[in-house]
């Protein structure tokens, strides 16, 4: 009997983080700062959302330049914008990534997207990858009234592809996802590819993920 796959967006699939902070800095350059993140040093930010990268923006502002009140409440939907309108123009999928969901549809799996990206957002996103087609559900952070890690979406997620939580296990790069599988009680594979590099290693997945290229035998030794 063949499981379920579930895979984080941002991060574990594809590199998003260009164009997160081409977003962030959209939003900086509009109040006349400037841009003031980089896309490369500040990849972690932009994995941690809109609102990290607008607060880590704004303490880098020179002494002299003023924030109003409600700054952040006016540049998120504004940061949200930019974003949707130029999604994919430096996101890339991590190497392996075709080629693993080729030979995970080959023996039988079952595949889904969980991430805590706005569902419409990470729709976009996966066509304009070529990649929504291979999975049978999406769930985003705003699909159910709550996100990850709680572990309603997950379980959404694999029961929307088809699948039994008890057959199925999650493949990430944070925190999140790692508590997320626990909530679910299921294994996770954290990727070492993803923005923290191998320093993931400090949440002890079940698995640490090195290159899409061994996610298939992953899958058969814990799902058969």
């Amino acid at each position: 009997m063949a499981g379920t796959v579930v895979f984080d967006l941002d991060g574990t699939l594809a590199d998003t983080s260009g164009d997160l902070v081409a977003a962030a800095n959209a939003c900086f350059r509009a109040r006349g700062m400037g841009d003031l993140l980089d896309p490369v040093a500040d990849a972690l930010i932009a994995f941690h959302g809109g609102r990290a990268m607008l607060r880590a923006g704004y303490a880098r502002m020179s002494a002299e330049m003023l924030l109003p009140p409600g700054a952040e409440d006016e540049d998120y939907p504004r940061l949200l914008g930019h974003y949707g309108e130029a999604i994919a123009v430096h996101t890339r999928l991590y190497p392996g990534v075709e080629a693993a969901l080729d030979r995970l549809e080959a023996a039988g799996h079952r595949l889904a997207v969980c991430t805590n990206k706005p569902e419409a957002l990470a729709e976009t996103l996966l066509r304009e990858l070529g990649l929504r087609d291979r999975f049978g559900a999406m769930i985003g952070a705003d699909t159910l009234p709550v996100r990850k890690p709680d572990p309603r979406p997950y379980q959404a997620a694999v029961e929307g592809a088809g699948g039994v939580v008890e057959r199925s296990f999650l493949v990430g790069d944070t925190e999140t996802d790692r508590r997320t599988a626990a909530a679910a009680g299921v294994r996770v594979a954290l990727v070492s590819f993803g923005p923290e590099g191998r320093a993931i290693e400090r949440l002890a997945p079940e698995a640490l993920l090195d290159h899409y290229d061994a996610l298939p035998d992953l899958a058969r030794d814990w799902l058969g």
